[in-house]
């Protein structure tokens, strides 16, 4: 049984060790830490059957019989901490980015290489059941060579501006799992990005130095263009649609609804609404992005996300906000 332990008890940590528990039958969350710790938290633990809880982190890495660590903290302390595990010996499953840093982020790269452990990072949306299928049809040729890629990503609600603030802006906090999914949906690399944007939502957005409204196109290494859309706000839920249009075809995925009912009358044709939340809408890629993590532990194969793959997305986002700011197509080598 492999034993894990979590690092940050707020939302996501708590989805990564309820995943675990649940669906994740050979390993155990022994410990978690956080240091912002209430009854509330407390609480859910043992409900989960989590035997420790720390406000202090370093107790996990302290811990010879913990394996694993879930680096589920604020993001300023992604790049950190992981350091921290991975020199204590600790197989490592980060959340998304790594960090906005680049130097901070071949730290991290350089202290995996030494150590020789297992690091993933959380970008779950490899792991949706939509996705996958997208990704698979492209691999297997049936679409043939990729011409065109096109990800609409619009979250229901705009986070408020405190939050803004700090999460690195649009590029990197949220567009950051689309420039994920180009590159996994085409197989390619990003090579250069234009970037327009724009405050239409929220004006308090705007005044906390960001967008949030967004259109990306970008060239590939492999000749394939690609076009995000994003808006941190659609009134009808959350909008998560992919197409690949190939050589000898397309594949297309469209959004997750309770229901899949189409209801037509003589009034119209009515059907259900996107899933509204992103927990509704992933739940199960996350269980899945840590049954694999789980597996490369215990097979010692390679982890299906690895650090690179934390790397690549963040250059695209920075070449995107250079692009933004001047008003020009960047090349990622420009970053690099």
């Amino acid at each position: 049984m492999l034993k894990v332990g979590i690092i940050g008890a707020g939302r996501i940590g708590k989805v990564h060790g309820e995943s675990i528990t649940k669906y994740v039958p050979s390993a155990v969350v022994k410990a978690i830490a956080d240091p912002f710790l209430n009854d509330q938290t407390r609480a859910w633990a043992k409900e989960m059957g989590i035997e420790n809880v720390y406000e202090d982190y370093h107790k996990i890495l302290e811990d010879d019989e913990i394996e694993a660590v879930l680096v589920c903290s604020s993001t300023d302390t992604h790049s950190s901490i992981s350091v921290e595990a991975v020199e204590a010996g600790k197989h490592v499953f980060c959340e998304k980015p790594i960090d906005h840093d680049l130097d901070r982020i071949d730290a991290v790269l350089k202290a995996v290489e030494k150590a020789g452990v297992k690091y993933q990072v959380g970008f779950n949306r490899r792991f949706d059941h939509n996705f996958r299928a997208v990704r698979q049809a492209v691999k297997d040729g049936v679409v043939g060579e990729p011409h065109i890629i096109k990800i609409t990503s619009r979250d229901p609600e705009a986070p408020p501006a405190e939050y803004v603030k700090v999460s690195g802006g649009l590029f990197l906090d949220m567009t950051i799992h689309d420039f994920d999914m180009v590159r996994y949906l085409s197989g390619s690399e990003v090579v250069e990005v234009h970037a327009y944007g724009n405050v239409l939502v929220d004006p308090a957005i705007g005044e906390a130095g960001d967008i949030d409204t967004a259109i990306v196109t970008m060239k590939l290494e492999n000749g394939a263009l690609a076009v995000i859309d994003n808006s941190r706000e659609a009134a009808y839920g959350y909008d998560q649609r992919a197409e690949v249009f190939g050589s000898k075809g397309a594949v297309a995925v469209s959004n997750d609804s309770s229901s899949t009912a189409v209801i037509s009358t003589k009034d119209g044709v009515k059907g259900e609404k996107p899933l509204y939340f992103f927990l509704e809408r992933y739940m199960q890629s996350f269980a899945d992005e840590l049954k694999c993590f789980v597996e490369a532990i215990e097979n010692d194969t390679q982890v299906p996300v690895n650090a690179n793959d934390g790397l690549a997305p963040v250059l695209i986002g920075l070449a995107a906000k250079k692009s933004l700011l001047e008003g020009r197509p960047v090349k990622i080598s420009e970053i690099k």
